[in-house]
């Protein structure tokens, strides 16, 4: 877990108790608020798991190339030329 997965989920809770607290009282704007606030922290969370799930492959690749420099250049290399192949052809 890291940062982003939890505000997120302390931002979706907030959002939910001013939801309810705007269907409680009547107030269309503080309700609204709420909804947005769940909102923007599912989206957070959202971003957190993101960072969970690509933090190992991102420790595997740093790995790779403090072990294999010249394979990971020209891995890079190789890259790099079919990306520019690529973009040439979209013109």
């Amino acid at each position: 877990m890291n940062n982003d997965t939890l505000e997120g989920g302390t931002r979706n809770i907030g959002g939910r108790v001013k939801e309810t607290t705007g269907v409680l009282t009547g107030d269309e704007r503080l309700r609204s608020e709420g909804v947005a606030d769940q909102v923007g922290g599912n989206a957070q969370k959202a971003v957190g798991a993101a960072r969970d799930a690509v933090a190992p492959i991102i420790n595997q690749a740093k790995d790779f190339a403090r072990a294999k420099p010249m394979a990971t250049a020209a891995l890079v290399g190789v890259l790099g030329v079919a990306l520019l192949n690529t973009l040439r052809g979209r013109r």
